[in-house]
């Protein structure tokens, strides 16, 4: 996984020096329709979201399915996904509000166009059999720096996991996201490069197989 290159992430944890005292200004943006994607588009040429964090569901391992899930009929299967994936939206703005609260003050400067959790799934362009989820991006655009986790590309994932492990996944990939903010900041790059690495690699194990 990416954030395994990082050293440092958790550290936005550690630092609660400068957290803001009044914990209810901390909010998750929820978007659950297509009109801000739409309006976003309309501007494509001055965004900049090529840092991302990217889950190779081939090599991750994770809980997809449930021996019931299987066992079910392709209606009943399909009727289940579309109730479990729609039930936890709400779980999960709910743990990004609470990792929000321990992260410092410090952190939010200039992330103008806060923290967006999006329903969509995303896969990243040069992904093959929509292998290569993007789980989260830090972009920026004259909508301002926005973190946007992708509550779909979780559920692709996490669907079936408890809530400790969702949590721990989310957390991952939120503080990658502030890494990229505050690298950009600084005028750092590492993580970008490091980013990079892994879809070099991803590319060598595709033109291999």
């Amino acid at each position: 996984m990416l954030s395994d290159y990082i050293e440092g992430d958790e550290n936005l944890l550690e630092d609660n020096s400068s957290l803001d005292e009044d914990k209810n200004k901390i909010k998750i943006s929820l978007k659950i329709n297509d009109e801000f994607f739409e309006k976003e588009n309309e501007i494509d040429e001055d965004n900049e979201s090529e840092r991302e964090i990217l889950y190779n569901k081939e090599k991750e391992s994770s809980p997809l399915n449930s021996e019931e899930f299987l066992e079910q009929s392709p209606e009943e299967n399909n009727s289940s996904y579309d109730e479990y994936y729609l039930e936890r939206i709400d779980e999960v703005q709910e743990i990004l509000e609470e990792i929000c609260e321990s992260i410092p003050s410090y952190a939010y400067e200039h992330l103008n166009g806060g923290i967006i959790l999006t329903e969509e799934v995303k896969y990243h362009e040069e992904s093959r059999n929509e292998d290569l989820l993007i789980m989260g991006e830090y972009q920026r655009s004259v909508l301002g720096n926005m973190i946007k986790i992708y509550y779909g590309s979780f559920m692709e994932m996490y669907r079936f996991s408890p809530r400790e492990i969702l949590k721990e996944k989310l957390e991952e990939v939120l503080l990658h996201e502030f890494t990229h903010h505050l690298e950009f900041l600084a005028n750092e790059w590492g993580l970008v490069i490091e980013d990079n690495k892994f879809l070099e690699e991803y590319r060598k194990g595709k033109a291999n197989e």
